[in-house]
């Protein structure tokens, strides 16, 4: 566990709404863009008079954080630097969408310390991204690419989607291979959830989704592609090249402090977990809403086992006391069928494991 602070910055803004999305977002103008940023700005001065930890990772998140555009980004980001302690190593992270990034001012940013980008690719396939309703194509993402690459900015991360209508391996081994020729450092592979509410969950009967087999060899597949193209799985969705592990999305399974500015936010701080609500009127408000203590033996198991290192037995009694019997007894159950890997002391999922891990771990704790 590290004792150093991750900051997240949620943007909650959209240009459209993708069929297939959960999160917390909204479409909105330049004024709208204007007074959120004040507001943001209001609370990051309220939390930077509150935290004094050092600040080693910073992440803006969405939503689609670059639709605001360059000169509020900056704006945000120089007051993140004005009130909060970050290290000057940080890594600084920003969540990409191709159809706007390619407008964007990368090289003001990485002045002000941006060294990290996410960029939402989804699929390298026209038909694929046109069934997820991106409204951007193949061809922006290669020039927001160029873009990142011409400010000296070499760290950037494409997330692809598995169980996407029609997708086939052939089609996921396309998307893949273009990642690698990027020279992507790494990749976030989820599978597509269909969620209540989506356009997808209440059109699901129009498209063919692949069914639940279908989609586990889609992720066995990229689980075994990625690693021959150098990306070595760390966690349940995400690939790097050696040393180019996300350090801020490793704070949420590590169980390090964390602390979440914008609505729909989350934060774990000094053993507590709060968030803000889905309300852009609660936030500017500053109402926080407690959800209880967090970072007990349960969660530990569970978070921990996201991580393809999963967790050592020894680290465990120091912190937690000896596992229950029949906790060992379950475990040494997953081993034989080979869903997870037990030495003894370390514990983890192998990648079939992952697949059915939800489940898993409901029996594990």
């Amino acid at each position: 566990m590290s004792n150093n602070l991750g900051l997240y910055i949620h943007i909650p803004f959209c240009r459209s709404k993708c069929p297939y999305c959960d999160f917390f977002s909204m479409r909105s103008d330049k004024k709208g863009y204007v007074e959120y940023t004040k507001a943001l700005i209001e609370k990051i001065r309220y939390w930077g008079e509150k935290q004094k930890e050092k600040v080693d990772t910073v992440y803006f998140g969405g939503g689609t954080p670059s639709v605001i555009g360059s000169d509020l980004m900056c704006e945000i980001l120089k007051e993140i630097k004005l009130d909060f302690n970050v290290d000057n190593n940080a890594e600084i992270t920003m969540e990409v969408n191709p159809a706007s990034g390619k407008f964007f001012d990368f090289l003001w940013l990485k002045k002000l310390g941006l060294n990290r980008v996410s960029l939402g690719l989804q699929s390298a396939n026209q038909n694929e991204l046109s069934k997820l309703g991106r409204t951007h194509s193949l061809e922006d993402v290669k020039n927001t690419i160029e873009l990142i690459k011409n400010t000296g900015i070499t760290n950037f991360s494409l997330d692809l989607m598995l169980g996407i209508p029609e997708q086939t391996k052939e089609s996921l081994r396309r998307s893949i291979d273009f990642c690698a020729e990027t020279g992507a450092k790494h990749i976030s592979s989820y599978i597509l959830k269909l969620e209540e509410g989506t356009v997808f969950y209440n059109r699901r009967d129009k498209f063919r989704f692949p069914n639940e087999d279908e989609t586990a060899e889609l992720y066995l597949y990229a689980v075994d592609y990625f690693e021959k193209q150098g990306y070595k799985q760390y966690e349940i969705s995400n690939f790097s090249v050696e040393g180019y592990e996300s350090k801020h999305n490793l704070k949420y399974w590590r169980l390090d402090d964390y602390l979440g500015i914008g609505p729909s936010a989350h934060s774990f701080l000094n053993g507590e977990r709060f968030y803000y609500d889905r309300s852009f009127d609660d936030f500017q408000d500053n109402k926080i809403i407690s959800d209880g203590s967090g970072g007990n033996a349960e969660e530990y198991i569970m978070l921990s086992l996201r991580l393809k290192d999963g967790f050592r037995m020894n680290k465990y009694k120091e912190v937690f006391g000896e596992p229950d019997k029949d906790f060992l007894r379950k475990v040494k159950k997953y081993s034989e069928l080979g869903l997870m890997d037990f030495d003894g002391n370390r514990l983890n999922f192998t990648p079939k494991g992952f697949l059915v891990s939800n489940s898993i771990l409901a029996d594990l704790i």
